[in-house]
This record gives structure tokens, C-alpha cells and sequence, in this order.
């Protein structure tokens, strides 16, 4: 059983963050709880950080109640404001050098990923989105000294999206195109 927070912290060193508090309504039902080849999106989402070397994890719930073995659960309430709400709710309780985000609709993506942006992260940067053709995508790592910003920053269904797009210049992009797909599933049949 996980331990759900309600305002504390949680430390460690990379923190991976699950943003899964959504209601799914383009799918038809919350995405976190729906099942993949045997195994439910948000353990899909937290097996992709454990392996990619976060630790601690933290999955933001809000639309549905969620059990998750080893990660913290985050209870959103404000989970129907948006992406952004989530991504303030886990920041909040987060401690340590850099947070890995990634959304709980994802399921294609690699660890190697995460792995990629924790070392660009050792290697200096404060910012780092991994890319496929050249193209920013997911998961996303960000630095604690731009925390604040971000949560200023994340309103509505944006999520980390208005910060990175006002800061260009701390991002450093990393290319993944051989550690995944980074396809998000908006629809059952975008499962395949």
C-alpha cells in the first residue's frame, strides 16, 4: 500500500512524478486504472521511472482512487482544473535535485528515456526533454531551483508546457527516438 500526502514532503534524489489524476474523458473512464497487455497505465508509468533511476515516485491521483505499489500517492482535489493543478500538487511535496514527469498516458516509452535525462541532468543541465525527430516529447526533467516557476506557471491542461515554452534557452534537448514511442493514448484504440 502506498502512502497517500497530503501536504508533506518527500525526499530523495531524481523524483519521478506520474501525473494520473485525470478523468479520461476522451477515452471513456480515468486512463491510470485501464489495462495494457496485463498491467494498468499508472504501473506501466511507474515501472518507467523505478527502471529509469527515480527515486522516490510520486503518482498524483484525483479522479479516481488509486493504490500503487511503490510510488507515494499525491492526492489532487483540484484535479478538474487541469494538468497544471497536478504537476503543482506533486511539486509541492517534492524534494530533491530534479523531478521526471511524465503523464500516465504514455505507455511506449523506454527507461533508457529517463535514464538519458538523469544523465544530462549529472552532466549540468537544469532542463532536459527528450526528443524524437527532432521533436520535444515526453518525459520531461526539470531542475528543483525552477520548481517555483513552473508551478507559477502550470495552469489548466498545460502542465509544465507555458514554463518550458518561456524558457527555451535552459532546455536541453535529448534525443530518445531508439528508447520508445512517445505516443500518449487519448482513445482506447490508440492501445495497440
Amino acid at each position: 500500500m502506498a502512502d497517500v500526502v497530503d501536504g508533506g514532503v518527500v525526499g530523495g534524489g531524481v523524483v519521478g512524478i506520474v501525473l494520473a489524476a485525470g478523468a479520461g474523458r476522451r477515452f471513456g473512464r480515468p486512463k491510470a486504472l485501464v489495462s495494457f497487455r496485463g498491467v494498468r497505465l499508472v504501473d506501466r508509468a511507474v515501472a518507467l521511472l523505478r527502471d529509469g533511476g527515480c527515486s522516490p515516485i510520486l503518482v498524483v491521483a484525483g479522479a479516481a482512487p488509486l493504490t500503487v505499489a511503490g510510488a507515494t500517492v499525491v492526492d489532487n482535489p483540484g484535479w478538474d482544473e487541469g494538468m497544471g493543478s497536478s504537476v503543482r500538487a506533486a511539486l509541492a511535496v517534492a524534494e530533491g535535485g530534479a523531478a521526471v514527469l511524465v503523464p500516465v498516458d504514455t505507455p511506449y516509452l523506454g527507461p533508457d528515456a529517463v535514464r538519458r535525462l538523469i544523465s544530462a541532468y549529472r552532466d549540468g543541465a537544469t532542463v532536459a526533454v527528450a526528443t524524437y525527430g527532432g521533436k520535444r516529447g515526453h518525459p520531461v526533467l526539470i531542475a528543483a531551483e525552477h520548481w517555483p516557476a513552473v508551478r507559477e506557471t502550470a495552469v489548466g491542461d498545460v502542465g509544465a508546457r507555458a514554463f518550458l515554452a518561456a524558457h527555451r534557452e535552459l532546455i536541453t534537448p535529448v534525443p530518445c527516438d531508439d528508447t520508445g514511442r512517445p505516443d500518449d493514448v487519448d482513445t482506447p484504440d490508440a492501445l495497440v
